[in-house]
């Protein structure tokens, strides 16, 4: 498995680095790119925002390792991810509005003390202080996929007041760095955790100088600003009308749904179904990240002017890949007949899937839901999802350990195959849809490009 990783890392980074070179020209330019004004508001936003984004992954990789450095069960740990789910789910219901109330740059000051103490709490090796910090977990990245968006927006439009049409050039880049700072990261905490001998919690101490920077230069660089204040209740109450009145809407919260928590059930697993056999944990999940950014270098070439493949096609793609994938891992883990090396294949098939599902899912969605709507729209689509990761985690937690894993893919490939159908319903629903089609590369451009 050692070398295994390391050649599936540089295999899979030197594809990704031919494929970017490839779908380069089709990346967003303009005339946004030669403002200088423009140039130095991105900076401003990019240096914070990076920081963050940069501590949040140095924490991925060995989470799970570290709660079984810990010598907690997989049964213990599957509580605490549970945990995180569910404060995901309250905190993400209602981020938009604590940030409106208490303003952007509060907020991201409030992301990086928050998510500073759920680093700290690793130190501990106490069930309670660490279920604490998963919910600290929570909140933070509730606020990181909120308020530092929500920020940028309102800055860009109401202060600057630079065209509206230069939002996705920022997105666009965010999303590709985001990319390399996620493979970064993975080697980082693999130095520092595994080359340097200072274990799983390594990483999480690393995180700390970087939130505490991200903070620093927020309170000192950004000014505040805050949004209008929406009652919850209809912000929810309408996004259920949509989501009933619209056959459209109602499946592509289904396929989200299945899809996503499937992905949440493969985090929690990837860990222990490798652990066993050895691999360099930080590198391993470079290589995932890589995979997920070959799949969104496809998207992008597949969705060009050359081959115009329309993004309900890959999304049909992407959920078939997983499926397969998690058909694969039913065999690979076979309790007496482990094979870690097929379940490593699986596991990067996912990812690349990933990169593939996600631009889909976002160019769907914002053509799909109406953008008074979309808000109260997502917050229902994250109910059920988390719930479904929630469920097949407590069944984890309930099984034996080898036959619960294989049981637990088992289940998670009959949630795809719901998926498919969703899917199939859906092409249906929408197959003389000009609105979901993809009319020309200027078109694919600004829908996908905040996604990458």
């Amino acid at each position: 498995m050692l070398v295994a990783a390391y050649v599936a890392f540089a295999f899979l980074l030197v594809i990704c680095i031919g494929l970017e070179f490839s779908a380069c020209r089709s990346k967003l330019t303009g005339r946004s790119c030669a403002n200088p004004a423009f140039l130095r508001f991105q900076v401003d936003y990019y240096q914070v925002y990076f920081l963050a984004l940069a501590a949040d992954w140095l924490q991925g990789p060995y989470l799970y390792k570290l709660y079984q450095h810990y010598h907690f069960l997989e049964a213990q740990i599957a509580i605490i991810y549970v945990c995180g789910f569910a404060s995901t789910v309250l905190f993400g219901l209602v981020s938009s509005s604590l940030v409106d109330r208490l303003g952007r740059k509060k907020s991201c000051i409030l992301f990086s003390l928050t998510y500073s103490v759920c680093c700290l709490t690793k130190l501990s090796w106490d069930y309670f202080v660490l279920i604490i910090g998963r919910i600290l977990g929570g909140l933070s990245t509730a606020l990181l996929f909120s308020a530092f968006e929500a920020w940028y927006v309102h800055e860009h439009v109401e202060r600057y007041d630079f065209p509206a049409e230069w939002i996705p050039a920022t997105f666009s880049k965010a999303a590709f760095w985001n990319s390399v700072i996620a493979v970064g990261a993975g080697v980082v905490a693999n130095v520092f955790a595994e080359w340097l001998g200072l274990g799983p919690v390594a990483p999480f101490m690393v995180s700390i100088p970087f939130l505490v920077m991200a903070g620093v230069l927020a309170m000192k660089n950004w000014d505040e600003n805050y949004g209008k204040k929406r009652a919850l209740s209809k912000t929810c109450t309408d996004g259920l009308k949509c989501l009933l009145s619209d056959r459209r809407v109602l499946l592509l919260g289904t396929i989200q749904a299945l899809f996503e928590s499937v992905i949440y059930i493969f985090i929690f697993l990837w860990t222990p179904v490798l652990d066993p056999h050895d691999p360099p944990l930080g590198i391993v999940f470079s290589s995932f990240m890589v995979a997920s950014m070959v799949g969104s270098s496809l998207y992008r070439i597949a969705t060009s002017k050359k081959y115009h493949l329309q993004p309900m096609h890959i999304l049909s793609l992407s959920v078939l890949i997983v499926f397969f994938s998690l058909f694969m891992l039913t065999f690979s883990t076979n309790p007496g007949q482990e094979n870690p090396l097929e379940s490593f294949l699986a596991f990067l098939l996912i990812e690349l899937s990933c990169g593939l599902y996600f631009p889909s899912m976002g160019f769907l969605r914002q053509k799909v839901i109406p953008e008074k709507d979309q808000a109260g729209v997502m917050n229902w689509f994250r109910v059920p999802l988390n719930l479904l990761a929630c469920l097949g985690l407590l069944i984890l937690h309930d099984s034996d350990y080898k036959t619960g894993t294989r049981n637990m893919f088992t289940i998670c490939s009959v949630m795809m195959v719901m998926a498919l159908l969703a899917v199939v319903s859906l092409f249906t629903v929408v197959r003389n849809n000009a609105e979901l089609r993809m009319p020309s590369p200027a078109g694919h451009t600004e829908a996908s490009s905040p996604e990458l």
